[in-house]
């Protein structure tokens, strides 16, 4: 009886053991005070035009900042200020942290200079390598194409559909211009 009465207080005493030590793990010996008070405490900041003001607040002043319109939103919407909900907004969708933009005002024309000098240099090579490469071969030209299009018709070269069939009017072997 006593080993099934010690089971089940067990959760409860281990509980209270918990609480104790929650409870004086908060307090911080006299040797840490120093640290506490190293913490900076920042005044409320006026919410009015925060978006003109937050590249100019430093980190602590910015968390300040939100804490402070956190509590804010915890109220009735209804009852918060118009500054007070574009400053919420701002905070929470403005264009810092990793909503900054990526490019700058002016870069469009810089990367569109980039893109067309890169679009430049690669004609430039095209040409190049063209100008460098041995003539096409001698059964490119058009003469070549028209004899194959006369010994295919000799041959009977695809009766059916071909260009040996009946009424075809397809240019056969002919792809040169």
């Amino acid at each position: 009886m006593q080993s099934s009465s010690r089971i089940l207080l067990r959760p409860a005493l281990q509980a209270r053991r918990r609480c104790f030590a929650t409870a004086t793990a908060g307090h911080a010996p006299a040797a840490h005070a120093p640290a506490a008070e190293s913490k900076r405490t920042v005044a409320a900041i006026p919410l009015s035009n925060i978006e003109a003001q937050w590249a100019l607040l430093s980190p602590d002043e910015k968390s300040s900042v939100a804490d402070q319109l956190e509590v804010l939103q915890k109220r009735d919407w209804k009852l918060l200020s118009l500054d007070e909900k574009k400053a919420a907004y701002f905070v929470a969708f403005g264009p810092h942290g990793r909503r900054t933009p990526i490019h700058e005002k002016g870069d469009g024309f810089k990367i569109f200079g980039a893109t067309m000098g890169l679009v430049g240099i690669a004609g430039l090579l095209f040409l190049a390598i063209r100008a460098v490469s041995p003539p096409p071969p001698k059964t490119m030209s058009k003469e070549w194409q028209e004899a194959m299009n006369e010994r295919a018709i000799e041959q009977k070269m695809n009766p059916i559909t071909g260009i040996s069939s009946e009424g075809y009017k397809g240019k056969g072997f002919i792809t040169s211009k």
